[in-house]
């Protein structure tokens, strides 16, 4: 090649290199690494860009004994008793659930309103700051990743200065007599990794483990090519949150694909297996009912007290 002529191809690719390495190049998406933690449970990516807007297409589902609720179809509107913020419920005990599980989007001054009578509320904080305060004002700063539990009939507020999101979940407390749940706030990353015996992946509880709490909420990791090893069937409800990821996840006879976003609902007894697909960690929350007698409705708890502690402490 003649001198000129190279002199003139390295001209080029000198200036090609420098393009695409400049904002306006195509190199220059910000790096994975470089976006925040859960950001794909509100902006999903896993159905391709030409059936996203394909009219009437969509991957839930729902059936007698589960149900799952993809991005494409959350439906917001004003929560009652909230200012500044649209919700979108997931589940509901329209569907058979015993609780609720709703997105909350709260905006620039936004407060929440109190659950109903006897309702036990737990939030966990996907985008954003919030400041969960009680009736004397006292505050603590949640930020992504950071979760509160709230008693029934606890006064508090949920407030932000700017935009947030969370999954809420509550639930009518299932008393028993002589037994409170207490307010507290925490961070997945505090909890510590529990014993998972015949399983690969990571657990961590974010509530207490003791008799009071009626429902728990766990965190699970799995990494590429982990599946859970006990196909389950029991009597507890979930409502799950894919905070990360994505994998395969078997409900009753159907399997479903499923990513960072997506919310399953649970009946009690419906069989239940995951598998994490992809090259990052899959992780999800769940929640799971426990520490109650399933042969005792929920209004008869207290009469029949005396029964449960027996039988708990049997």
């Amino acid at each position: 090649m003649q001198t000129p002529q190279l002199v003139l191809l390295l001209s080029v690719t000198l200036s090609f290199v420098k393009l695409v390495m400049t904002d306006g190049g195509f190199c220059s998406a910000p790096s994975i690494l470089d976006r925040p933690m859960y950001w794909k449970v509100t902006k999903p990516t896993l159905s391709p860009s030409h059936l996203q807007d394909l009219p009437g297409f969509t991957r839930s589902v729902y059936k007698r004994d589960h149900a799952l609720i993809t991005h494409e179809s959350h439906v917001f509107s004003p929560l009652p008793e909230w200012t500044n913020t649209l919700g979108a419920y997931l589940i509901t005990p329209a569907m058979g659930s015993h609780f609720a599980m709703y997105l909350a989007n709260m905006q620039e001054k936004s407060k929440s309103g109190l659950p109903p009578h006897d309702v036990e509320r737990f939030i966990f904080v996907i985008e954003g700051t919030v400041t969960v305060a009680n009736a004397s004002g006292f505050g603590s700063k949640l930020g992504v990743d950071s979760y509160a539990y709230l008693p029934p009939n606890y006064e508090h507020s949920l407030m932000s200065d700017g935009s947030a999101t969370l999954i809420v979940l509550e639930r009518r407390y299932a008393s028993l007599e002589n037994h409170n749940t207490e307010h507290f706030v925490g961070s997945t990353d505090k909890q510590p990794l529990l014993e998972t015996p015949g399983e690969v992946f990571q657990l961590r509880k974010l509530l207490p483990t003791s008799m009071p709490y009626d429902f728990n909420i766990h965190i699970m990791d799995f990494q590429p090519g982990e599946f859970l090893n006990v196909k389950e069937v029991h009597y507890n409800q979930h409502g799950l949150l894919l905070l990360e990821g994505q994998g395969i996840y078997r409900l009753g006879d159907s399997w479903y694909p499923v990513q960072a976003g997506d919310v399953i609902w649970m009946a009690p007894f419906v069989p239940q297996w995951y598998a994490a697909l992809g090259k990052t960690r899959s992780r999800y929350l769940i929640y799971k009912d426990v520490n109650r007698n399933p042969l005792v409705p929920t209004s008869n708890l207290k009469p029949l007290v005396n029964v449960l502690t027996l039988a708990f402490d049997a």
